[in-house]
């Protein structure tokens, strides 16, 4: 199986509580990426993706716009690997 460009996501500010997991489902439907995205307990948000480069990119940036005002750190971290998500969830 060919490798997949993988992201892994974590935004931190003011983004428990404001409808972010949801928001980044809708946004999802919108691009042919698969993953899921869940809250963590120190506060922030946690989301892996998968797909191809130009299309994860352009998902996290959709995301970050969604969700502009609420978000006041993005870190991100990739890497190429077989692909292991199918779909998008909330978790």
């Amino acid at each position: 199986m060919a490798d997949v460009h993988h992201e892994i996501v974590y935004f931190t500010g003011h983004v428990q509580g404001v409808g972010f997991r949801y928001s980044t489902l809708q946004v999802a439907k919108e691009f042919e990426i698969a993953g899921f995205v869940r809250n963590l307990p120190d506060g922030r948000v946690h989301l892996e993706v998968e797909g191809r480069p130009g299309d994860v990119a352009a998902f996290i940036a959709a995301v970050e716009e969604r969700m502009h005002g609420l978000i006041r750190k993005t870190e991100r971290s990739a890497q190429m690997r077989p692909s292991q998500l199918a779909g998008f969830a909330l978790l």
